[in-house]
């Protein structure tokens, strides 16, 4: 049978994971920040962070324009990466709804324990 304990320790385990990938993208983009083209071309780890970086940028001009209302600066070739974040949203509020059905089941359990 399912525990608190257990549970707690999956969402602790859970919580960890997605902070050690947070911390690992920002040293990536730290790191690819610092790199040039032609390292990106020869050295795959060097390429991995220079597209993080380059990411990051375009995250932060998504940023601006998403808080100006604007979009003028998006272009054809910006489409994928657009249509990509809008299916990340749903995926994410697909889990968050997952999320909030597991915790009402948990607090049902619990209510009856």
């Amino acid at each position: 049978m399912l525990t608190n304990t257990d549970v707690m320790k999956f969402l602790t385990a859970w919580e960890l994971l997605h902070e050690t990938a947070d911390e690992g993208l920002k040293a990536a983009i730290a790191r690819g920040e610092q790199t040039t083209q032609g390292q990106m071309a020869s050295d795959r780890g060097a390429f991995v962070d220079g597209l993080a970086a380059m990411i990051d940028a375009k995250k932060e001009v998504l940023k601006d324009e998403l808080t100006n209302g604007t979009d003028a600066s998006l272009t054809e070739e910006d489409s994928p990466a657009i249509q990509a974040v809008t299916e990340l949203r749903f995926e994410v509020a697909e889990l968050r709804g997952r999320l909030e059905s597991m915790g009402a089941a948990l607090d049902a359990i619990a209510a009856k324990l």
